[in-house]
């Protein structure tokens, strides 16, 4: 396994911890790009080492903070509650004491203004790095790093290659792609990690065109 600078030095960020900090604050993130910014409100369940100290991390604190869209590298992730409260956007944490399958795990639900609603788990596994296991009660798996498209879809032949021809013709380029089943024809779930972002237009016109999408979302 190669180890790259970014593994010794850890990532730009504020606090005492790339796990419980920075990778906390990038779970949240997901949160906020899943509703394109509109946070109306969220809740938060800290599992394993997340529950157990995470207040002395400010994992709360952090976590919060990405809901709202802050970095891990900026100073006002101390002041997310705060900055919660004036936005008027409710975003309680719970502390769990069940155990989890990874020891730095949150599950987050979040709505956003257009009334959708998204339920996911996330984990940190070192180094500011995080993965996503979990959307909707759908198992997935995508970290965050590439720009991510979320197609939720019936289990049918051709709607992948519809969706893949969409992107093609907006010369999107697939890094890496995977389709996650909950039961055969029962639902589906596409993630598409992109060398470039998936934009508004052309995530609307996958929805609008594609026979069998359910719902699509960006990370």
């Amino acid at each position: 396994m190669s180890i790259s600078i970014f593994d010794i030095i850890g990532p730009r960020m504020i606090g005492p911890s790339s796990s419980h900090t920075a990778g906390a604050v990038r779970i949240g993130q997901v949160a906020n790009r899943l509703v394109n910014g509109h946070v109306c409100s969220a809740r938060v369940t800290l599992y394993g080492s997340f529950a157990q100290t995470g207040r002395g991390h400010g994992t709360d604190t952090a976590i919060v903070a990405g809901i709202l869209g802050v970095n891990p590298d900026q100073g006002t992730i101390r002041y997310a509650k705060l900055l919660a409260k004036e936005a008027e956007v409710d975003i309680p944490v719970f502390f769990s004491d069940e155990e989890p399958e990874h020891p730095n795990t949150a599950k987050v639900y979040v709505r956003g203004e257009d009334g959708k609603e998204y339920t996911y788990t996330g984990i940190s596994v070192g180094g500011g790095r995080i993965q996503v296991t979990s959307i909707n009660d759908m198992e997935v798996s995508f970290t965050g790093e590439y720009p991510t498209l979320i197609c939720f879809h019936q289990d049918a032949p051709g709607v992948i290659s519809k969706v893949t021809s969409i992107l093609a013709l907006e010369r999107i380029n697939v890094a890496f792609m995977k389709v996650f089943r909950s039961e055969s024809g029962k639902g589906s779930c596409m993630v598409i990690e992109t060398d470039t972002p998936v934009d508004e237009a052309t995530r609307r016109r996958i929805i609008n065109n594609v026979d069998g999408i359910t719902e699509a979302c960006t990370i």
